[in-house]
């Protein structure tokens, strides 16, 4: 596949074309979202290996959403099975996903494992504060002004945004360019480099999305003298925001490569009748 290079404004694009695939069939995406955190919490309760495997299969996720964002387009409804498809075609197509995903696994549990060395176990103490049952504020005081936190949490978030660049695109790469695992991330890391203006447009939009929601929900529900309320809103409208960005995961594809640009469907949608 030849690699393109787009303008930064295609990142908005992509997010709302993002929303516009997924409200055309709303129901079947997020039955498809459901589907895949039911099987998360399944292999979370597998012993020992729980963590891994769901790592390991967040590539096959991803894969399998921009399939049925495909298919979505071509007015089909997408199906669960899109998550097997992947590793269910051609021998060699099926090892080089595998290896994606366990590289993927391993390549995270470093950056867990490097970042709680680098900020002391801060950011565990301070998860597992938060989550008891009786708050301890003096502690949590302390956890929050440990200058360690934030530096874990910036290695975290700069070695995550690094691990990203191979893996955006290397699923699509094996799955519809028959490439093998090194090659495949080595032409995700091209292209995300070569379009990382479209890509940083496409992050902050939606940062700016989730931002605005937070403070319009809030707003709301505090003038209506029921700040309770907004962690209700939150739930659906954090899945909602979810399933919409592994949905605009195959336009981002489609926009770097020639060959899926053209089936992509990357224009704005119809104005209403």
């Amino acid at each position: 596949m030849k690699l393109l290079t787009v303008p930064a404004s295609r990142g908005v694009l992509w997010v709302r074309s993002g929303f516009r695939v997924f409200f055309s069939k709303p129901l079947a995406f997020a039955a498809l979202f459901a589907t895949f955190l039911f099987g998360a919490m399944l292999l979370l309760l597998v012993p020992g290996i729980g963590a891994l495997l769901l790592l390991a299969s967040l590539p096959l996720v991803s894969q399998g959403f921009m399939i049925a964002t495909q298919r979505a387009l071509a007015g089909n409804p997408p199906m669960a099975t899109v998550f097997i498809e992947p590793v269910r075609g051609r021998r060699p197509q099926a090892i080089a996903m595998l290896k994606i995903g366990l590289i993927y696994a391993g390549a995270s549990l470093f950056i867990m494992w490097f970042s709680n060395l680098v900020d002391g176990g801060t950011f565990e103490a301070l998860q597992a504060a938060m989550t008891t049952k009786t708050a301890d504020t003096a502690r949590l005081e302390a956890l929050l002004s440990d200058p360690r936190l934030s530096v874990g949490m910036l290695l975290r978030l700069g070695l995550a945004s690094c691990l990203a660049l191979p893996f955006w695109h290397a699923p699509a790469l094996v799955h519809w360019d028959n490439q093998g695992a090194a090659q495949s991330l080595f032409s995700s890391t091209i292209a995300c480099w070569r379009n990382l203006g479209a890509f940083t447009v496409y992050g902050l939009t939606w940062a700016a999305l989730v931002l605005l929601f937070g403070v319009l929900v809030n707003t709301v529900f505090t003038l209506l003298g029921a700040p309770q309320l907004v962690a209700m809103a939150a739930l659906p409208a954090g899945l909602m925001f979810s399933t919409v960005f592994y949905t605009s995961l195959y336009f981002t594809f489609a926009d770097c490569f020639e060959q899926r640009s053209a089936a992509a469907g990357l224009t704005d949608p119809p104005p209403a009748p």
